[in-house]
């Protein structure tokens, strides 16, 4: 299931970032023993999502897993949460909702795209442990 999840939040992130010009890497399912954040954006472009409740363990809906992907995608071209980022995140959540893909409180829609890839370059900074560096917020 989560890797249906996964295939699905790629697939509409792809849409998304082509329609705004972004580039990331790779959407992947944040680790199961993550509960402080729904989301990161890292800067070699990989955004991480958590897709399970931290305590019910029980999976997110999908029109919140579509937010924090909005909001993380927002992080690629604002690095905080200042004004510009927050209208920028607006844009990202209305053109979603306007293409279906973010339905608050509605069923999960499903529809297929075919969208090019958007991929980044890495800026190939890494902590000592090789891990690719958070980007900084503030």
């Amino acid at each position: 299931m989560d890797r249906t999840l996964i295939e699905r939040l790629n697939r509409d992130a792809r849409h998304i970032a082509w329609r705004f010009g972004l580039r990331y890497r790779l959407i992947e399912a944040e680790r199961a023993n993550v509960t402080r954040r729904f989301g990161v954006c890292y800067d070699d472009g990989v955004i991480k999502i958590r897709l399970r409740h931290a305590v019910t363990g029980r999976p997110l809906r999908y029109s919140s897993l579509v937010s924090t992907l909005c909001h993380e995608l927002a992080h690629l071209r604002y690095f905080n949460h200042g004004l510009r980022f927050r209208a920028f995140n607006q844009q990202l959540l209305e053109f979603a909702r306007a293409e279906k893909i973010y339905r608050p409180g509605n069923a999960d829609p499903t529809p297929d795209r075919k969208v090019p890839d958007a991929p980044i370059r890495s800026t190939g900074r890494t902590t000592r442990s090789g891990r690719p560096v958070q980007l900084s917020l503030f």
